[in-house]
């Protein structure tokens, strides 16, 4: 039986689910930052004014590919928290060892079907003639770190499915500072552009595997370990991590996909617009992340309590993670758009011509997304602690009806329209679909937690009944 201090099914709930959710802000807004540091060193110092663009025309893809395979990191984390609150050495020992092979096969898979067809991928989504070349050279470099990116992202969700979100955090926190030392160097000393910065993402990425990987096989508590030795494809629990990932996986893809749309709506707009939507994605993305994180933790303390059958906890963890998600949203959503002049001027190089078109077309962008996206912090919330009690497929199919049945609707039917034609217009679709989405995930939150409860007050009575039987 495991015995942990990282079990999250006893004592307070709020603080608790605070502090277990800051080093996830952090470890995510690292990853910002690191991601930001890519863009700045790129957009001021290459010397190159269309490498910037490149750059984020590529975003929307290595999303895509990444997103679905951390749908899976998600499924199996939620079977290891599942397995976790249970206390089952066995069965959470296998599943670790089931989700890392799992993460090896299918990141080396992925970044070769990225690398096969990413001249065919950026033509599809409509990247401009004069930045096509860069991006296809950074997106190829990017996909060789897939296999690295698949196995930190594995690892991380197996460590904070068994309590732990402090050592993702201490991994990032040297392997990013490398990446940045190895932006300046490649890019400044070495003359590169795109490239630089993609060596730099994929060398850092490796490390972070590596580093994960260390954690996880130096780990102590039993059951919680690695060895190499021990990997294997568990039939069994490989359909339960597909059966919760699988869904996960395609929703983040189809909202990529959206964004893809999206993208290739900004790419019918000036220039200037591509790159300012690189930045006010980049600068955005510091709240996107934060919010997100609540939901990693929803996920966790969710899948362990369920575990435990402590159902009235999962009540109050569904409150505070709404209240706490809505209040950091907020914040810092009002604090970016603040100094979001400043932030942005960091992208631009100092001589460029259309600065100042650039700024404004940032603020277009900004002042509709983090106005509202406390919104999506609730959505991705609701949909964490359906995950936590084991549904996937409803939330992945309401993601799929807002996106379509709203996103979609709005690019395709009104942004061509005149008085839309901006990038206003075409960031309204975004709160339209959050407000949809948390609805609907409300309604099937409340009704997969009472159908939870239901099904272990039969389970009990039938064991109860057996077991007088047997006396």
């Amino acid at each position: 039986m495991v015995k942990s201090k990282q079990l999250l099914t006893e004592g307070p709930i709020f603080v608790r689910f605070f502090l277990f959710t800051v080093p996830i802000i952090a470890s995510g807004l690292l990853q910002v930052f690191y991601n930001m540091a890519d863009n700045i060193v790129v957009g001021s110092f290459s010397n190159d004014p269309l490498a910037l663009g490149a750059v984020g025309s590529t975003g929307t893809l290595t999303t895509l590919i990444v997103r679905l395979l951390l749908g899976f990191a998600t499924g199996s984390g939620v079977v290891i928290a599942h397995c976790y609150g249970e206390r089952a050495i066995s069965k959470l020992s296998k599943s670790i060892h089931t989700a890392i092979t799992f993460a090896f096969i299918s990141g080396i898979l992925l970044a070769l079907l990225g690398f096969c067809f990413s001249d065919r991928a950026l033509t599809l989504i409509g990247t401009k003639p004069e930045l096509h070349s860069r991006a296809l050279l950074y997106f190829r470099i990017i996909c060789i770190g897939i296999p690295a990116s698949t196995v930190y992202n594995f690892g991380s969700a197996i460590l904070r499915a068994v309590g732990d979100s402090k050592t993702p955090l201490y991994i990032l926190m040297t392997t990013g500072l490398a990446n940045v030392l190895m932006n300046l160097l490649f890019v400044i000393v070495f003359g590169m552009t795109v490239d630089g910065v993609a060596l730099a993402t994929i060398i850092s990425q490796y490390m972070s595997a590596a580093t994960v990987m260390l954690a996880l096989i130096r780990r102590k508590e039993e059951g919680t370990s690695f060895s190499f030795k021990k990997m294997e494809i568990n039939p069994g629990l490989l359909k339960r991590i597909i059966i919760y990932g699988l869904p996960a996986g395609l929703q983040s893809t189809i909202f990529s996909l959206a964004n893809i749309l999206i993208t290739s709506s900004v790419n019918t707009l000036p220039t200037t617009s591509v790159t300012a939507n690189t930045i006010a994605g980049n600068i955005d993305g510091l709240v996107h992340t934060a919010q997100e994180s609540f939901s990693h933790s929803a996920v966790t303390f969710a899948g362990q309590n369920l575990g435990a059958k402590k159902f009235d906890r999962i009540k109050k963890i569904s409150l505070y993670s709404i209240i706490q998600v809505t209040a950091v949203g907020i914040l810092l959503g009002q604090l970016i758009l603040l100094f979001g002049d400043p932030i942005a001027s960091l992208y631009i190089n100092p001589a460029e011509e259309n600065k100042e078109l650039i700024l404004e077309a940032v603020r277009e962008v900004m002042g509709v997304i983090l106005n509202t996206y406390f919104l999506c912090g609730i959505m991705n919330v609701l949909t964490g602690l359906c995950r936590g009690l084991g549904n996937s497929f409803a939330p992945m199919i309401i993601g799929i009806a807002g996106v379509c049945g709203v996103r979609i609707i709005w690019i395709l039917f009104v942004f061509p329209l005149e008085a839309f034609n901006s990038l206003t217009g075409l960031y309204i679709s975004m709160p339209l679909t959050w407000v949809f989405c948390v609805v609907a995930l409300l309604i099937t939150f409340i009704i997969t937690w009472k159908k939870r409860v239901r099904e272990a007050k039969i389970k009990e009575e039938t064991e109860a009944t057996a077991h007088s039987a047997t006396e």
